[in-house]
C-alpha cells in the first residue's frame, strides 16, 4: 500500500477561509483634489496599469576583494501608471491634463501650467466579487505625462472610443487597515463567521 501523499491546502496560510486570489476586474479609481481634499471616484474607468517600482543594482568591489563584485542597491524609481476609460461627457481627464500644460494660455507667458495643483494622489480600491473592498493603493505625487484625447477613428469598426493617460508618481504604498474583512456567505450575506 502507497504512503499517503501530503496535498498542499486550497487556501492561504495567513486566512484559512479565503481558497481563491482576487480577481482584476473590480476596482475604484479616486483622486484628491490636488490640495489634499477628499478622494473622489473618477467615472468610467476600464483599466489602471500595474504599480511598479524598481531599484537599481549597483556593484561595488573593494581593491582586495576576489574578481568578483558585490550587489547593493542603488536607488529606487516608481513606474508610470496608465488610466483608461471610455470616452464620455465628463471632462476630468482633459481638465487634469491642462493642469500640465493648456495650449490656449501659451500667449500669456508664465501660465502654461498650474503649479499650485497639477499633482494629485491616486487611490485604488481592490474589490472582491462581492463588491467588498480588500485592498487599496495610495500613489503619491501623481502628474500625466501624457494624454490622448481622442483615438482613433474607424468606421469599419464597433470598438468603444477610449482616452487615456499617462501617470508620473513619485512612490505608492498600501494601506493596512484593509488588511482582513469578513467576506459573505450565501446563508449570511452581511458576515462570513456566521
Amino acid at each position: 500500500m502507497a504512503a499517503p501523499v501530503n496535498v498542499a491546502p486550497r487556501y492561504s496560510l495567513a486566512d484559512p477561509y479565503q481558497r481563491d486570489p482576487y480577481l482584476n476586474f473590480k476596482f475604484i479609481v479616486s483622486w484628491d483634489d490636488g490640495a489634499g481634499g477628499d478622494f473622489t471616484p473618477v467615472a468610467g474607468v476600464s483599466k489602471v496599469g500595474a504599480l511598479t517600482r524598481t531599484t537599481e543594482v549597483v556593484g561595488w568591489r573593494e581593491g582586495a576583494s576576489p574578481q568578483s563584485t558585490r550587489q547593493i542597491p542603488g536607488q529606487t524609481s516608481y513606474g508610470e501608471l496608465t488610466l483608461e476609460r471610455g470616452l464620455i461627457i465628463d471632462v476630468a481627464f482633459e481638465n487634469w491634463a491642462n493642469k500640465v500644460w493648456f495650449y490656449e494660455n501659451t500667449g500669456a507667458l508664465g501660465e502654461e501650467v498650474s503649479l499650485v495643483d497639477f499633482r494629485k494622489t491616486l487611490k485604488v480600491d481592490l474589490c472582491n466579487q462581492a463588491g467588498q473592498i480588500v485592498k487599496v493603493y495610495y500613489a503619491f505625487n501623481c502628474w500625466p505625462s501624457a494624454y490622448t484625447a481622442l483615438p482613433d477613428l474607424d468606421s469599419n469598426s464597433n470598438d468603444v472610443a477610449l482616452e487615456s493617460m499617462t501617470i508620473q508618481n513619485e512612490g505608492w504604498q498600501r494601506d493596512d487597515s484593509y488588511a482582513k474583512i469578513d467576506e459573505p456567505s450565501i446563508d449570511h450575506p452581511t458576515s462570513a463567521d456566521s
